[in-house]
């Protein structure tokens, strides 16, 4: 969904990397792209500690409700770092986990709440330039590489 509006939002001259650590993810949403007339996502499999991305070669990173499986988090984060162009961006969304809020699946599931994510991705060399709460039950950050 988000690597078909990303790619048209950057045509005709960007590039959009659909990352993922599953290969039938990222060939579903290359195909995705193809079969609305988008040539413009590249595909990319990851492992659990990089995104596999060029260095400087992306502006912006866009995580959706994944953060939460970063096995190695720090790694990936040099990575993802790497990756970005000097005052690049990182986006994260991702489930509030809330004990007494948050629905049981998240508690058990999610492994760091909103101040965890904020902290590592800190430590990795971002600064948070903008946090909204738009969502009820997600939470929105985002970053800029220092």
């Amino acid at each position: 969904f988000f690597s078909v509006m990303l790619a048209r939002a950057v045509a005709p001259g960007g590039r959009v990397y659909a990352v993922d650590i599953a290969q039938n993810f990222v060939d579903a949403s290359v195909q995705r792209a193809r079969d609305q007339g988008l040539s413009n996502v590249i595909g990319v499999v990851n492992d659990a500690r990089s995104a596999h991305l060029p260095s400087g070669s992306v502006d912006l990173v866009f995580t959706s409700d994944t953060y939460h499986h970063f096995e190695y988090p720090q790694s990936m984060l040099r990575s993802i770092h790497d990756a970005l162009r000097p005052g690049g961006e990182l986006v994260v969304i991702d489930f509030k986990r809330v004990p007494g809020v948050s629905h049981p699946w998240v508690l058990g599931h999610v492994r760091a709440g909103e101040a965890e994510v904020s902290a590592e991705i800190e430590a990795a060399g971002f600064e948070l330039v903008e946090r909204l709460d738009f969502m009820r039950t997600q939470y929105f950050l985002r970053f800029r590489r220092r």
